[in-house]
């Protein structure tokens, strides 16, 4: 039987861990300040958001939330931006994806300053991971790095194969592994004989957006498998790009879906914004 990486439960040391750091800034007097920008009323968005402001409550950091309509012109968000940057009480700033269609995400993440990138997605921050300097991380990759180490599952000298190559988790997860001395390769919808180069891992990360796509064809016996996934199935229920039910009695290591992933993203982002404060002031 595998092992089940539980998600909630790693996430929850993260948050008491950035807990105890947030209070002892503010011992020093020193508020740890997340700014959140919804744009329109997209459900999954107003989720993701009501979360992070769970989170920020729990570890003490001060949320301010901008929830503007759908019709708010990008110059306006721009300009918001832009003032978030000049505000020295604001440590992290969070443009929460997607936007309207009229306004070009990626010229809104190139206006968030790089020092308060806490979503770790400005190229200032994609080029540090990449030569290996100090800077902001996207949150899910790092998160799949915490859920690695805190389970016991060494990364040195192992072979990692990640099926998806998006910037957001694909690409940084590969550059994390690396600096982790795992040996990497990154497949995606070009790669001849997918299942054959799956198979070769010891750590298998999934992140393609199709429901229960990786079954056990795809997994070495004893591989630990990261499911980056948020699917539903036929019935609408839940589930992962790894088909669970298939993985789970040859992998020696999984993620469920819920459960996994998920909860570690808020946790890393709670996390950055701590580093962005101590970065600032200590």
């Amino acid at each position: 039987m595998a092992q089940i990486i539980d998600g909630k439960k790693i996430s929850t040391q993260i948050k008491d861990e950035v807990k105890e750091q947030v209070a002892a800034l503010k011992q020093k007097g020193i508020d740890v300040t997340l700014a959140v920008i919804q744009i329109g009323k997209d459900p999954a968005s107003t989720v993701y958001v009501g979360n992070k402001k769970k989170a920020c409550e729990y570890v003490g950091i001060r949320s301010l939330a901008y929830e503007l309509p759908e019709e708010t012109s990008e110059q306006e968000l721009l300009e918001l931006v832009q003032s978030l940057n000049a505000k020295e009480d604001v440590d992290g700033i969070l443009v929460q994806l997607p936007l309207p269609k009229h306004i070009d995400e990626d010229k809104v993440i190139r206006t968030i300053s790089p020092d308060k990138d806490v979503d770790g997605f400005h190229p200032e921050s994609v080029g540090r991971l990449s030569i290996g300097q100090p800077g902001f991380v996207s949150c899910t990759p790092a998160g799949i790095i915490q859920l690695l180490k805190r389970s016991g599952i060494t990364i040195d000298g192992k072979e990692c194969v990640i099926i998806g190559r998006s910037n957001i988790v694909g690409k940084p997860m590969g550059m994390l592994l690396l600096r982790e001395n795992g040996t990497v390769t990154i497949c995606h919808s070009h790669t001849p004989d997918l299942k054959t180069v799956a198979k070769r891992a010891d750590i298998l990360v999934v992140a393609i957006g199709k429901a229960k796509f990786v079954d056990a064809s795809y997994v070495k016996d004893g591989a630990a498998v990261i499911d980056v996934g948020m699917d539903r199935d036929e019935n609408g229920k839940l589930c992962g790009d790894v088909d669970f039910a298939s993985v789970e009695p040859v992998a020696g290591a999984i993620t469920p879906v819920p459960g996994g992933v998920g909860p570690m993203t808020i946790a890393m982002l709670m996390n950055n914004c701590v580093e962005s404060a101590q970065r600032k002031h200590c």
